[in-house]
């Protein structure tokens, strides 16, 4: 039986061919939707969404040390998140089989770096499988379980976002339970990694890496396609794709595993072609470790972009150099831009407007609420990592003046704060901080997918369970000062930010307010405001919320003036198709110009 499928759902396809038993993740883009499919399709496999990455593989690892195959999923900066486990689970290996699945974001579509995790492979001294389509991805995952007991280390498998989403034909087959039976065996020698413990299993892995080297000779997913022996192309992944369309005819060293490398093969393709051109995305990982094999690269880095993804457009011109003849535009005039936004109805502008009016230093995390740092709210000053807002807060409290002290405060999204924010909070009250944190609970993981997490109340597959309750948790981490607020009342959430920050402790504020996009979820939407012509100034007070259903329109002649004789440029415009009736534009229009639908004014939207 075949099917069509993105790499992602080919994943979690492989992993229960494979005979998986436990599957953890934290959601991220490109990786989501593994965890999604499985949980939907596969009963077979226990699967879970952890607090993050680290716990993720904590767990699947303790699957592993009993006998069980273990998958878990990250995208590529959950990995910075989950490496502490890995590199030692490098040293303890495995019982059953465990494959780290790695989705990387060339040109960051959705991530804050484009980092190159082949390097974390090397780094781990663990083999790295890349697929270049789904069938592979597919394939790939149970390879990389067989080798996981064959040679008693984790291993990688990783993909990029043109890999996870792309579709392509994947032939299904039936499920085949792992080999190893799921017992509970003391080993403290190879699971305890004391130094005594550790020094011995360092030497395993250096062991180990010799026996992967003479593996990855005849891996039969390496794979030499001599055609044209004049040009011969090294490459790997999504990469072999881009190359192979424009340059079908030329000769192909195709590496199904990208560490640790074939020597003997990589040296017998240099024998047979007469120059050899390297194609890869981001760093130039296959270029320099051949290069310090001792042969020459004729085309590299020096030919392709260091960053962003690769198209096939670019790597003809990368390889073609003068003699390449650039396409006509498909679009001869310039679209107009269409910058990230906050969806009408959003939670998070009502109090990014409350940020902003304030001129409050905002300290932000990784959602959402991040597109507030673009025009018109520019509310938020920094953005690093899961959790980092908190912990940015903390130590910008600590040693600025007084006054700068009460101007800052920490944002952070609900999934956010479990992943990453409890513990800076705790430093937070520990060490006798002063920061004020506001949690945006909007009852979901939104950017990834509205994913549940341990504050929703439910599991992956829609259980009811224990649900987190923020106020209480902030209490026991030593928040005296602890508030709820409804972002969508701008004067409440005003009034408690203001007194928030002007206390000498520290503050946690709840914004809670459900994702308008959580439509089975959301109790009751309203209906459209409208924008009386006659009254509105034109002041674009509505317009600075930056709320995707107001525009602005204008003027001229009759229209150019007010009923009351008011001279203006334009007007503010609500489609109402777009409006879901959060009463935000009602709140801060100065001259009484939108008009609520019929009956009472409500501000936001409740749960069912």
């Amino acid at each position: 039986m075949k099917k069509v499928l993105t790499g992602n759902e080919a994943i979690a396809r492989g992993a229960y061919e494979a005979g998986v038993k436990f599957a953890a993740a934290y959601p991220g883009t490109p990786s989501s939707e593994i965890l999604d499919t499985i949980a939907r399709e596969y009963e077979e496999i226990y699967a879970e969404w952890s607090p993050n990455e680290k716990v993720a593989l904590e767990a699947a690892m303790g699957a592993c040390f009993v006998g069980a195959r273990a998958l878990v999923c990250m995208k590529h900066v959950g990995v910075n998140v989950a490496a502490d486990p890995l590199l030692t689970l490098s040293y303890t290996g495995v019982k059953g089989g465990l494959v780290l699945f790695t989705a990387d974001d060339p040109e960051l579509y959705s991530s804050q770096n484009e980092q190159d995790n082949r390097h974390y492979a090397r780094f781990a001294k663990i083999p790295m499988l890349e697929p270049s389509d789904s069938q592979e991805a597919k394939e790939f995952v149970k390879l990389g379980f067989a080798m996981s007991e064959q040679f008693d280390t984790p291993v990688m498998v990783r993909s990029v976002t043109r890999i996870s989403h792309s579709k392509t034909i994947v032939e299904l087959k039936e499920r085949k339970e792992g080999p190893i039976p799921i017992e509970i065996e003391k080993n403290p020698s190879k699971y305890v990694m004391l130094p005594v413990h550790g020094r011995q299993r360092h030497k395993a892995v250096e062991e180990r890496y010799l026996k992967l080297k003479e593996f990855v000779e005849t891996f039969p997913e390496n794979r030499m396609e001599i055609n044209d022996k004049r040009v011969g192309i090294v490459t790997s992944g999504i990469s072999y794709q881009y190359t192979k369309e424009v340059f079908p005819n030329y000769s192909y060293l195709k590496l199904g595993i990208c560490w640790p490398l074939p020597d003997k093969l990589i040296a017998r393709f240099f024998q047979k072609v007469e120059e050899v051109f390297v194609v890869e995305e981001l760093d130039p990982f296959l270029e320099e470790s051949i290069k310090a094999m001792g042969f020459a690269v004729s085309k590299g880095k020096d030919s392709f972009p260091i960053r962003g993804e690769l198209t096939p457009l670019l790597v003809e011109k990368g390889i073609l150099a003068d003699r390449f003849q650039p396409p006509e535009p498909i679009f001869t005039e310039k679209l107009p831009p269409r910058p990230p936004n906050l969806c009408p109805g959003c939670p998070h502008r009502g109090l990014f407007y409350v940020l902003r009016k304030r001129k409050l230093f905002v300290t932000g995390d990784i959602g959402c609420y991040t597109l507030a740092a673009l025009p018109p709210l520019n509310t938020v000053d920094t953005c690093v990592c899961m959790g980092a807002s908190i912990g940015n807060a903390h130590g910008i409290s600590k040693v600025v003046s007084e006054d700068d002290r009460k101007k800052v405060v920490g944002v952070i999204g609900d999934s956010t704060f479990l992943h990453g924010g409890v513990t800076p909070l705790m430093d937070i009250g520990y060490n006798k901080g002063t920061a004020t944190i506001i949690i945006l609970d909007n009852h979901a993981t939104a950017m990834t997918g509205f994913q549940e997490h341990p504050s929703t109340g439910f599991t992956i597959r829609g259980e009811p369970t224990h649900k987190v309750d923020f106020l209480e948790l902030g209490k026991v981490l030593g928040v005296k000062n602890r508030k709820k607020v409804n972002p969508w009342n701008i004067e409440e959430t005003e009034k408690v930010i203001a007194e928030e920050t002007e206390k000498d402790e520290p503050s946690l504020i709840i914004s809670e307010g459900p994702c308008v996009m959580l439509r089975k979820a959301i109790k009751e939407y309203h209906k459209p405001f409208r924008i009386d012509v006659d009254t509105c100034r034109g002041c674009r007070t509505c317009i600075s919320l930056g709320c995707p259903a107001i525009s602005w329109q204008t003027v001229s002649g009759d229209m150019a003036v007010t009923a009351e004789g008011k001279k203006r440029k334009g007007i503010s415009v609500i489609e109402k198709t777009l409006c879901p009736g959060c009463g935000l534009c009602y709140q801060v229009c100065k001259f009484d110009a939108i008009i609520p639908p019929e009956g009472e004014v409500r501000y936001g939207f409740e749960l069912v």
